[in-house]
């Protein structure tokens, strides 16, 4: 773990042990999971960040401490995005998170939403005209675009990544670091994710680092605000797990401690355009 997930980590873990006395008094009483919660998540910058058994970041954080109070234990792992999805929908995986709402998913599991999220289009610092749509980016050719396998911002954002596919021009990755290498070494000009999964990537290696500084974002109105947030497995939870988690989840986006989180780990000018409260 570098310093800067260090330090974020433990800026996190601090905050949510504050809160949790005020968060426990509306926890309904004896809520409690009859198992352990699965947890399979892929690093997202400092939101998810750790390797094999050893997980931290903003998401586990909140978990761990709300779990401790309402006796559910999270057992998290990591694995690359693409096969996240794959557990969550064959019933592997008995929590999605964080994750934006899509149909797709919707047939898996129940969504809660936790924040506002907007995922943007984010290219280099430089001179070149604006891109003000997504069929402006499918007219500048040449921009080389890539976006992490696994991640779906919806309809308008799968058809545009089927046409990129078609005209030669899209590359997948399996995390957003890579993506960062890719940029930083001019193989590709564009990604479309929410910013803070960039800037916290960025931020854990040595080769990339000041990229966070370089980057410009842009708004594609095909790509409006929605929320973000975590899904329940419907295959893998009895009714009544599912029921404590919804508690768990709901209370903690109606905290507002999730926002202050990202707040104490991201710089203002990259929250405002991207994430905001539920």
């Amino acid at each position: 773990m570098t310093d800067f997930d260090y330090s974020a980590w433990r800026r996190t873990a601090a905050a949510w042990s504050l809160a949790l006395p005020v968060l426990a008094l509306a926890m309904p009483a004896r809520a409690e999971c009859s198992r352990d919660i699965q947890v399979p998540v892929s690093q997202i910058g400092v939101s998810v960040v750790g390797a094999g058994a050893i997980v931290n970041g903003i998401y586990p954080e909140m978990l761990r401490t709300l779990g401790a109070k309402m006796g559910c234990n999270f057992v998290f792992s990591v694995v690359p995005r693409a096969r996240l999805e794959a557990l969550f929908e064959t019933g592997k995986a008995d929590l999605l998170i964080p994750a934006s709402s899509t149909p797709r998913r919707d047939q898996h599991g129940l969504f809660i939403p936790l924040l506002g999220n907007r995922p943007l289009l984010i290219t280099l610092q430089g001179g070149r005209e604006p891109v003000t749509s997504m069929q402006e980016l499918l007219e500048r050719r040449d921009l080389r675009v890539a976006l992490v396998r696994g991640y779906d911002y919806g309809h308008s954002y799968q058809a545009l990544a089927r046409e990129l596919g078609s005209q030669g021009r899209l590359f997948y990755e399996v995390d957003a670091l890579s993506i960062a290498r890719l940029m930083q070494s001019g193989f590709i000009d564009a990604t479309i994710m929410n910013p803070t999964i960039l800037s916290g990537a960025v931020q854990n290696d040595a080769r990339v680092n000041g990229l966070a500084d370089r980057l410009r974002l842009e708004a594609l109105p095909e790509l409006p605000w929605g929320h973000t947030g975590a899904y329940i497995s419907r295959k893998s939870l009895t009714a009544n797990d599912q029921a404590v988690l919804r508690e768990l989840l709901e209370k903690a986006g109606r905290s507002g401690m999730l926002m202050e989180s990202f707040q104490r780990n991201h710089r203002t000018e990259l929250l405002s355009m991207s994430i905001r409260p539920r």
